[in-house]
């Protein structure tokens, strides 16, 4: 995974955005994303990482103009609205590649986050963020949750700062 500011410079948000401003393992730790790199044929090491994070269910997830049809252009479109979610989020791609962009909250600027086949990248709760694929078009992620499968969108709004889970979330930055 390599991560760095992204640019804002308008245009197709498949592209890389790259602003030549990395961003440290340690920024991304200081907003909570956790990232491991599991090559593919080592299936025992995720799973140990699923245990010890308490993940109790995964599925998989396929995202392709030919796997998802009509549904394509409307489900990358939410994907990329700046939303957060109540549970933490974690996908491991298994194939393809693509773009999680995380909102700062200290400076309120994006951090693009290419993730690669073999990445293991998990997110907090509350935490607003958006995702894309990129040129290539393709994505094959295992999802894991804590609970029952819940990827319910939260789109930020006025209301969103005072969400529990958002809430939860800065009280979190603030400890570390």
């Amino acid at each position: 995974m390599r991560a760095y500011y992204f640019d804002n410079i308008p245009g197709d948000q498949r592209l890389p955005h790259d602003s030549e401003n990395p961003v440290s393992d340690e920024i991304l730790k200081s907003i909570g994303a956790l990232y491991w790199h599991i090559p593919t044929n080592q299936q025992d090491q995720i799973d140990t990482i699923a245990e010890e994070r308490s993940y109790k269910h995964r599925d998989t997830i396929t995202v392709t103009k030919q796997d998802l049809g009509d549904e394509y252009e409307p489900l990358l479109k939410k994907f990329f609205q700046e939303h957060m979610h109540q549970e933490e989020e974690t996908r491991y791609v298994i194939e393809g590649s693509g773009f999680f962009d995380l909102r700062e909250h200290s400076s309120g600027s994006w951090i693009r986050c290419q993730i690669v086949e073999g990445d293991l990248f998990a997110i907090p709760p509350g935490i607003y963020h958006r995702f894309t694929l990129d040129e290539n078009n393709m994505i094959k992620s295992l999802r894991f949750y804590k609970d029952k499968p819940n990827g319910t969108h939260i789109n930020r709004d006025s209301s969103t700062d005072v969400h529990p889970s958002r809430v939860d979330y800065l009280k979190n930055l603030a400890v570390n």
